[in-house]
């Protein structure tokens, strides 16, 4: 059976001359299969979103159709969660979800998932972190440390709970990242492994005698290859629909700061 592991593993498709540059230093240029997976999917999803608005119908069609149920998706999501001011920051909560759906689906198509690995989700999480302390900060100044001095807890349990708000709000993008990267290589690594029951069980079975007992079990797998597959299509959706409702999460905590408190 092939190893499970090996499509998560960064080859070089095209090589190039390393380059030296200040601070970071020597910085390798090459083209890998990471880069063509993401640049896949942004082709991919800016395709989608011409096809989709070039051409718009007062009576959509099924690929408009799509389109805007993922606009109108994302963009009551951050109404419903942020409020009023959830508007400003739909095109990045948005822009966040299509990418992170279109890598997802897309890695069910091809040899390499792009956020199935830690560097890219970690990327995604620290990007949503950094804008949440950015927001935090240009409207409430120091007030923003108000989200670790909960008003509702007794005064005396106050500075436990808010070391515990504290510890919790720096561990978010690490469960934002891990919870991306977890269930993408589970999922992947599962459908690879019944995969590769499918066939060995299948050449067993082409040998003849006790062999074709096998026979069974392979087309048991397959079941499971199909059913997992269905999953996954699920997974990618719900993974990247979870990430965009944190992000909203995360931001209303700072956009309605005063109203919290």
């Amino acid at each position: 059976m092939a190893d499970p592991i090996h499509q998560f593993q960064i080859q070089k498709v095209i090589d190039l001359p390393d380059v030296s540059l200040p601070v970071l230093g020597v910085v390798d240029l090459a083209i890998t299969n990471s880069h063509i997976a993401m640049t896949a999917a942004f082709v991919v999803i800016v395709g989608f979103l011409a096809a989709v608005t070039s051409n718009a119908q007062v009576v959509p069609g099924r690929l408009q159709a799509a389109g805007e149920g993922l606009f109108g998706l994302i963009d009551n999501l951050a109404d419903s969660i942020i409020g009023h001011e959830g508007r400003k920051y739909f095109p990045f909560v948005f822009t966040l979800f299509i990418l992170i759906l279109g890598m997802n689906i897309l890695g069910l198509f091809l040899t390499f998932t792009a956020t199935s690995q830690l560097a890219i989700t970690v990327t995604f999480a620290l990007i949503t972190f950094g804008l949440v302390l950015v927001v935090g900060f240009a409207k409430n100044g120091l007030g923003f440390f108000k989200l670790f001095w909960p008003m509702g807890a007794p005064l005396a349990l106050r500075p436990v709970v808010g070391l515990i708000e504290f510890v919790s709000f720096l561990l978010r993008p690490v469960t934002l990242a891990l919870r991306l990267f977890g269930n993408m290589l589970g999922g992947h690594v599962a459908l690879k492994i019944f995969a590769g029951f499918v066939v060995s069980l299948g050449l067993l079975g082409l040998g003849g005698g006790v062999g074709l007992l096998a026979f069974p079990v392979a087309a048991l797998s397959l079941g499971m290859v199909v059913a997992l597959t269905a999953l996954e299509f699920l997974v990618a959706f719900l993974q990247a629909f979870v990430f965009a409702v944190l992000a909203c999460i995360y931001l209303n905590d700072v956009v309605n700061l005063d109203h919290a408190h």
